[in-house]
């Protein structure tokens, strides 16, 4: 049932163009541009400060778009749509005119979703229980802005919530914490910047809708996996109340961070929407052209398939559902200026039957895409559908979340047996991952925590769940976790269970800075961020997921340590190689090899040193002098060689340096059992000597002579 009493339409309406999609302003009125190939008729809505409703039929269609140019139509102006059609769920049909729907190509939103069921219900108008599309002003001065475009190998993410890591900060004005630009802040710029960060992975900045069910029980979906305006900045992000703000305060983030050469990524939710399944709200895709936007199910498509746990995946089988993925993507290149994507469930991405396939028409298109394909594309290489988990095999052109590493790094240093041949070969890039399809080491993101799952200080405190706060009974959230809580579970006032605590968060920092790949670093984890044992804190919009900035002091020893790690690894080509390890000597020379293993005892590893279950401890030589590739203008890269020594034993070891064919002299560079890592004796060792490696504990040591 349409509602009543529209007022009637006003003259001027111009014929306007099918593209580009979406409402357009150029500077004397706006095209209104929506797609539906089920619809029969379109009426375009546009919303007085009152919620009085102006509609206008958009008489024009070609090839399934509907449009109309309107002169005099300015930014701030509120809009939606109203689709008719058949509503025919057994056949896919969802058509209802009573839906004010919201435009997939909307740049900005205002308004909020109340307690109304509106949505929810056939035949019930959401005018006033929705929220509603902004035409947007498009120019900005970006001033000189540019891309600061750092290779992957000079790479350090960090992955971070816009509200989370500024709604604490003590020196982030009041009235800009929790947004775009109290991140763009001098304080926020200036710590990532004394960490080594050169890459800022934002978590969903899109629009995305907090979940009726979590409303519900007094939270919020903190997250934002949970996303419908794939071209709109988050409104809740924006300092002002102003239709379109968030979008102008977005572009000023940008800028700032490019001015001091870091790059903005964005992580995006294109595998499925907010709208759920056949029992969520019709807010846009589903009541504009339901079977174009989503997969149902082929032989009863009132339902929907799920390869993603929320209810619904996005159609990776129709042309417009494609095009408006690629259209977002290059408009927040182009017009945003982002530097990449890392793209949630990006094995969704790749169903367009049942199986994932890393040839299917979405890769082709980015790969094909003059704009898409030149920046950086990070893909979580999984989803939860059959043959969902993907590592190692997206195409050439993608960087992958390396969940294997995650796993393989928190079980040696928590002492898992048989670790020592997977160790290494995280370590040193995952070339049985990555090198197969021609790829390089920067192809694996180096991650030990991420927001999914505990903080670093969690991992290293709590064995099992503590999610009660989620109010699902502790049953979300993964069981198991690769966590050891070094004695005691949660808080502890026992020294020697705290110094533990502390040398194993050193241990796995030190593990990712040092590894060839991409490292990636959760917000907070230099500081000691704890979620209380929480390892699925999407809902917990409070202090249980802000970061806690005390920490800066509380935790100064290990913000320093994190810095110097960092350091080490931006100032050593050796960690950061952009081609994989080949086991040969340096150019010119017969010895020794780009990279040696050692047992403790310093005698080279054999298969059975390998292979034996309980062995935990290991030596790695990387040879500055065996770096093949060239720099960026065709120059000789050459470099200290290094000497890690990994022992994950619960006793102090010796280890013998290797004899003077890898070098006459070393001396300690960074030391885990250390609070800031500082070497706790700078003195020189000969080669073949002794050095003691404390219990659990990560030993470099840089050749000297």
């Amino acid at each position: 049932m349409a509602p009543a009493n529209p007022t009637t339409t006003p003259p001027g309406v111009w014929p306007g163009t099918a593209y580009p999609l979406g409402a357009t302003y150029d500077g004397a009125g706006t095209n209104f541009s929506l797609f539906s190939e089920v619809a029969r008729r379109v009426e375009l809505c546009l919303l007085d400060d009152d919620d009085r409703e102006t509609r206008i039929p958009l008489d024009e269609v070609d090839g399934y778009v509907w449009h109309a140019y309107l002169p005099g139509i300015e930014p701030g102006q509120r809009y939606g749509f109203r689709v008719h059609g058949k509503f025919q769920p057994e056949l896919g049909l969802r058509c209802d005119p009573s839906k004010l729907l919201l435009d997939p190509y909307g740049k900005a939103f205002v308004g909020d979703y109340g307690a109304s069921a509106a949505p929810y219900n056939y035949g019930q108008n959401t005018l006033g229980h929705t929220m509603a599309g902004v035409v947007i002003n498009p120019f900005f001065d970006w001033a000189d802005d540019r891309a600061p475009r750092q290779p992957y190998h000079r790479t350090v993410i960090y992955e971070a919530h816009v509200k989370g890591m500024t709604i604490t900060h003590p020196e982030v004005p009041p009235e800009l914490r929790g947004t775009f630009a109290g991140m763009a802040h001098p304080a926020i710029v200036e710590h990532l910047l004394r960490l080594g960060i050169t890459a800022v992975e934002l978590m969903p900045v899109h629009q995305f809708l907090h979940d009726r069910m979590l409303l519900d029980r007094g939270l919020r979906n903190y997250w934002g996996y949970n996303s419908f305006g794939y071209f709109a900045p988050h409104r809740e992000y924006a300092s002002s109340n102003a239709p379109g703000a968030a979008v102008t305060e977005f572009k000023a983030m940008v800028r700032a961070f490019h001015a001091a050469g870091i790059e903005v990524i964005l992580d995006v939710v294109y595998n499925h929407t907010a709208e759920g399944n056949e029992f969520g709200p019709t807010l846009s895709f589903r009541g504009i052209d339901n079977a174009a936007y989503y997969r149902l199910v082929d032989d009863d498509p009132q339902h929907y398939m799920d390869y993603t746990g929320t209810g619904n995946s996005f159609n990776m089988r129709h042309p417009h559902a494609l095009q408006l993925i690629m259209d977002s993507l290059r408009y927040w290149v182009l017009d945003m200026h982002v530097d990449g994507f890392r793209f949630d469930l990006a094995a969704t991405l790749a169903r367009e039957l049942h199986d994932v396939d890393r040839l299917s028409t979405f890769f082709d298109l980015v790969h094909q895409d003059p704009v898409v394909s030149q920046v950086k594309l990070i893909a979580e290489p999984w989803d939860v559908g059959e043959g969902g988990y993907q590592v190692g095999n997206f195409p050439a052109a993608w960087t992958e979340w390396n969940g294997k590493y995650r796993d393989t790094v928190r079980d040696y240093w928590r002492g898992q047996p048989a670790t020592l041949g997977e160790f290494a070969s995280r370590l040193t890039g995952s070339s049985d991952l990555y090198e197969v399809t021609g790829r390089r080491p920067s192809a694996s993101i180096n991650f030990v925590t991420a927001h999914d799952g505990f903080t670093l200080a969690d991992l290293v405190s709590y064995n099992d769940k503590h999610n009660d706060a989620n109010g699902e009974g502790n049953h979300d959230g993964e069981t198991y976790n690769r966590s050891w809580n070094c004695g005691v579970e949660g808080p502890t006032e026992d020294p020697e269970i705290l110094a533990l605590r502390a040398r194993q968060s050193r241990n796995l920092l030190a593990t990712l800075m040092l590894s060839q790949g991409t490292p990636m670093l959760l917000h907070g984890d230099e500081i000691g961020r704890t979620q209380h044992g929480n390892n699925n804190a999407y809902c917990q919009d409070s202090a249980l997921a802000w970061m806690d900035w005390s920490g800066m002091h509380t935790h100064a020893d290990l913000l320093e340590f994190t810095r110097r790690a960092v350091a080490l690894r931006t100032a050593h080509p050796v960690f950061r190689r952009r081609r994989f390890f080949d086991g040969r000597p340096a150019p010119g020379q017969d010895h020794p090899l780009d990279i040696a293993w050692f047992t403790p005892d310093g005698a080279a590893m054999t298969d059975t040193d390998w292979e034996t279950g309980f062995g935990r401890s290991l030596a790695v030589f990387l040879n500055g002098d065996g770096i093949r590739e060239p720099g960026p203008r065709g120059e000789h890269i050459g470099d200290d060689s290094f000497l890690l020594c990994f022992n994950a034993h619960d006793r102090t070891l010796p280890f013998i340096l290797p004899d003077s064919g890898y070098g006459n002299a070393w001396s300690v560079e960074l030391d885990c059992s250390t609070p800031t890592g500082a070497p706790a004796d700078t003195a020189a060792r000969p080669a073949a000597a002794r050095v003691d490696v404390a219990a659990r504990c990560l030993l470099v040591l840089r050749r000297t002579a």
